[in-house]
């Protein structure tokens, strides 16, 4: 049940947060993305703890994330690099956590080469657009991909709960996505179709990834 209730309270905040970014209003921006970046976190803290480990390293990625949440909702270059840094720590994080779920040695697959394939791909879309922030970005795919590809790893480990283990992929698919549209309006294109899409998924993965510290195991 409460559960169902931060579904659909996330459900109305993302909504209000998609029409502030459609009308471009940063306050109200600020106003509906804090609350719904808190309550990932609650969500996380909300939830049983089966395995310490995972949720601890989850819960300190999710508060990277929300800090890089209020980042990027503020205009400017310097808050887009202060929110490209929190998200990174809260990418490391969550490698740390699914590797903690990984008892095999799966990480050569076919699934990780597509990872990298496609990695490959967006920055050699993005390269041209770059300039100073070519290092950054590049730091930033590899943390990303490593991210995703731990993800895949943890998934394929039949100890975990499958559900579970179904919320870690897709939720890190989600965010890794959510990632790309970051990229895109930030270098490509500012358009509002980036954020219509990619917040809906950036939310998906971070609630995914919160709900998962409760049915790991």
């Amino acid at each position: 049940m409460v559960n169902f209730l931060i579904i659909c309270v996330a459900f109305i905040l993302l909504i209000g947060l998609l029409i502030a970014e459609k009308r471009g209003n940063p306050k109200w921006i600020l106003t509906f993305k804090t609350p719904l970046s808190v309550l990932f976190a609650t969500t996380a803290i909300i939830q049983p703890h089966p395995v310490p480990a995972y949720y601890y390293a989850v819960f300190a990625g999710l508060i990277w994330g929300l800090a890089g949440d209020v980042c990027l909702a503020i205009p400017g270059n310097m808050a887009f690099r202060a929110g490209l840094v929190a998200f990174l720590v809260g990418h490391i994080l969550y490698i740390v956590a699914f590797v903690s779920l990984t008892e095999s040695a799966q990480w050569l697959t076919a699934a990780h080469l597509f990872i990298a394939a496609v990695s490959v791909g967006i920055f050699s879309w993005l390269h041209p657009h770059l300039g100073k922030m070519l290092i950054p970005v590049v730091l930033y795919i590899i943390v990303i991909s490593v991210m995703l590809a731990a993800a895949w790893v943890a998934f394929l480990n039949p100890v975990l709960n499958w559900t579970g283990a179904c919320f870690v992929f897709i939720g890190a698919l989600c965010f890794y996505v959510s990632d790309i549209l970051v990229a895109r309006n930030k270098f490509i294109a500012s358009q509002f179709v980036n954020r219509l899409i990619g917040l809906p998924l950036y939310y998906a993965g971070q609630f995914l990834i919160a709900f998962s510290v409760g049915m790991i195991r």
